[in-house]
């Protein structure tokens, strides 16, 4: 893992993106905010996990669930010791789109992680029958939501790094 800041606060984003790509062009747009890259969990070094002042954990949504191998890693997560975090994720046609990713936060808060917030816009939904209707949220996600998730992780960095100078 590179860090492109390496003078100022640091920031990792963890991002699993099937089928579209929708939530990859999401962790894509909060990583060149940050100045920092977009990994997959397979790729993240748990050693090296305090080097950052916040990470950002997202995938899309599955059948109202993140993808199991984002799971896998948050179970693998040594203990967060009130770590700076956030959470994102694109979906389709979910009723409450955040509830995708309570159980994430939920098992980031057990391991001793602050969750500072977490992101969700639409993305292009194909699953089922709406393959055959060209899907649900088509162009999605668009500017809006990609400037809205730039916005989101600065903030996120903003407030993980008043956070940790707080508490020094």
């Amino acid at each position: 893992m590179n860090d492109a800041r390496e003078d100022g606060p640091r920031a990792l984003i963890v991002c699993v993106s099937e089928h579209h790509g929708n939530t990859h062009k999401v962790a894509t747009a909060m990583a060149e905010a940050l100045g920092t890259e977009v990994v997959e969990p397979e790729e993240v070094d748990l050693t090296e996990l305090h080097r950052y002042d916040v990470i950002g954990f997202g995938s899309g949504i599955y059948f109202e669930a993140p993808d199991k191998r984002l799971a896998r890693l948050v179970g693998r997560l040594p203990a967060g010791a009130g770590r700076a975090v956030f959470t994102f994720s694109t979906s389709g046609a979910m009723p409450i789109p955040r509830m995708g990713m309570s159980d994430v936060r939920r098992r980031l808060r057990a391991r001793g992680y602050k969750v500072l917030g977490d992101f969700n816009c639409r993305g292009l939904d194909t699953v089922g029958p709406l393959r055959f209707i060209g899907g649900l949220n088509k162009g999605r996600p668009n500017y809006a939501d990609l400037s809205r998730a730039a916005s989101f992780a600065r903030e996120m960095q903003t407030r993980a790094t008043s956070a940790s100078t707080t508490t020094r």
